[in-house]
């Protein structure tokens, strides 16, 4: 009798236990968010029918449909950073009009040259570039003589887009290939504009003709996933997400496999803000593009980088390149109060380029980087 009670309490633990790690399971899983719809609202059918026993049946009200947020359709990436060139005049002026003033001089002495390469250290140019400006310009000026105005500003313009770099490659690896959609992996420290970066970069890509799924997977911030959503619904982007506290790298795997399912052009995966000392944390980066390798390759990693920060942002800029292969970088905040020279050291300091920028708080004010516009920007 023992062994029987015994044996009966044995099966009641076994199920108990196997339907709260069912619950567990089911609780932790992905779940893909896609825009809102409208609810099918039917008319209420057989209103006031009498059925037997002469009781007459009421149907309930219906029930007033919710609008679907409409669906913005966002402005093409062509263009845009010459439609900001003004915002960039306005935060970067004080640079250019510096430098143009001392070198319109009829002569320059040795104090005028370390003032023209004061002016552009402090502008977070970095030491060794500014100093090779200034052996340039010296040199340029020696041969010339006395410059027009218009003359100075051709020599400083050669000079800044030769460190700023015209050839490099800045164009981002977006069109589906093969069966798979394009991955893009967005990561960098809390507080840059991360989040935000990925869903202004989903509206880019929107209005460019893309079809876009996101991945929500900075999972350790219950706003973070809510943000993206709501960046997705309002370009009609599907956004794959999870419970809080949730393995990032599974919702960046089932991201990409809805990709692959809803054969999107590119799929945008929205990591963690990083503290770039944890170093638990960075390997857990690693983790997350190695298991969305396991479906598809990861074309781009963008880091995206606080302008305002200086040559903070280089110490971080650092520690990243050494977990994940960095294949591009996203300056936001450059019309604040950012120092223009930032996108030459920073270039410098990792050896890729500076592929987007952010120009303000609107939702389309994320824009491909372009150098010389950048430059005519500065030297107004």
């Amino acid at each position: 009798m023992e062994y029987l009670i015994l044996g009966i309490a044995l099966l009641v633990v076994i199920a108990v236990g196997g339907t709260v790690a069912l619950l567990r399971s089911r609780s932790s899983a992905p779940t893909i968010e896609a825009p809102p719809q409208p609810p099918q609202v039917t008319e209420p059918s057989g209103a006031g029918e009498e059925h037997e026993g002469g009781a007459v049946a009421t149907a309930p009200p219906p029930v007033e449909a919710r609008p679907a947020p409409e669906i913005e359709v966002p402005p093409p990436s062509a263009g845009r950073l010459q439609r900001l060139r003004a915002r960039l005049a306005r935060s970067q002026g004080t640079l250019g009009q510096g430098l143009l003033n001392l070198l319109s001089r009829d002569t320059l002495t040795d104090d005028d040259w370390d003032e023209i390469e004061e002016i552009l250290i402090t502008a977070d140019v970095g030491v060794v570039p500014s100093r090779l400006i200034v052996d340039e310009l010296r040199t340029q000026v020696k041969v010339q003589g006395k410059r027009s105005p218009d003359e100075v500003k051709a020599m400083l313009r050669e000079q800044l887009l030769a460190q700023i770099g015209t050839d490099l490659p800045r164009g981002l690896k977006v069109d589906r290939h093969g069966n798979h959609p394009a991955v893009l992996m967005v990561v960098g420290v809390n507080g840059t504009g991360k989040t935000t970066t990925t869903g202004k970069l989903a509206r880019v890509l929107v209005g460019d003709g893309k079809h876009v799924v996101l991945g929500a997977a900075d999972t350790f911030r219950a706003a973070a996933a809510e943000q993206l959503a709501t960046w997705g619904e309002r370009v009609g982007a599907v956004t794959v997400r999870g419970p809080e506290g949730s393995d990032p790298a599974s919702v960046a795997f089932e991201a990409v496999k809805e990709g692959i399912a809803e054969q999107a052009d590119t799929v945008i995966v929205d990591t963690a803000g990083r503290l770039h000392t944890k170093v638990g944390l960075m390997d857990e980066l690693g983790k997350v593009k190695r298991v969305i390798e396991k479906q598809a390759t990861v074309d781009e990693v963008l880091l995206v980088l606080d302008a305002t920060t200086g040559q903070n942002g280089l110490t971080q800029a650092r520690v990243f390149a050494e977990v994940v292969n960095i294949t591009g970088i996203a300056l936001t905040k450059l019309d604040g109060t950012a120092k223009g020279g930032i996108v030459i050291a920073v270039q410098r300091e990792l050896g890729v380029p500076v592929k987007l920028v952010g120009l303000g708080e609107g939702p389309d004010d994320l824009a491909p980087f372009d150098p010389e516009a950048f430059v005519d920007a500065i030297l107004g």
